[in-house]
């Protein structure tokens, strides 16, 4: 564990502020849920908690049958990092975090299908050197609160992304967001 030197008093209600330099950080929004741990030399731990981390093995499943189905690369993404990842080179993507533009995409719930050439293409994660041609980028939605994302990925160019891709993001995104509900 990383010491911050930041020392912060509990209020009379229990609470206590997690500095805004650490917030930024990891992250951490207003309304984010936090899990709070303990051990056995009496520390707690917050860990930013990933509704959609808990559906992990499924959503690998669901990403590689969506992959295999559409012979592509798709990546399931909950607001920090990507969860899921089937197809092509799939190991570029599985734990990194997501861009801020991403994560601006999820927030405001677009949907996306662009060619790179276009204004709307997102960069998936800041730290790959991603080329890929087109995309489709659906949001996860659940209890109303956009989650994560579905996006599927084309590196050829052959053949436009269309309709069909849009379904299946946005199918899969959907189901995703229900299962969360469940």
């Amino acid at each position: 564990m990383k010491a911050t030197g930041i020392v912060r008093r509990i209020d009379d209600l229990g609470r206590v502020v997690v500095p805004k330099e650490i917030r930024r950080t990891l992250r951490i929004r207003e309304g984010d849920p936090l899990e709070i741990f303990t051990d056995r030399e009496g520390e707690i731990i917050l860990k930013k908690y990933s509704p959609i981390g808990e559906l992990s093995v499924f959503a690998k499943q669901y990403a590689d049958a969506l992959a295999q189905t559409s012979g592509r690369l798709v990546c399931i993404t909950d607001r920090d990092q990507v969860i899921a990842a089937s197809g092509g080179s799939k190991k570029d993507f599985l734990g990194k975090e997501i861009s801020n533009q991403l994560d601006s995409v999820i927030t405001e719930r677009e949907f996306i299908t662009a060619s790179r050439d276009d204004k709307k293409y997102v960069k998936i994660t800041n730290d790959t050197g991603e080329d890929f041609a087109q995309q489709t980028i659906s949001p996860i939605i659940c209890e109303g609160d956009a989650i994560g994302a579905v996006i599927i990925l084309d590196r050829d160019g052959q053949g436009e992304m269309g309709e069909v891709e849009q379904k299946l993001a946005s199918s899969a995104a959907g189901f995703l967001g229900r299962q969360m509900e469940s």
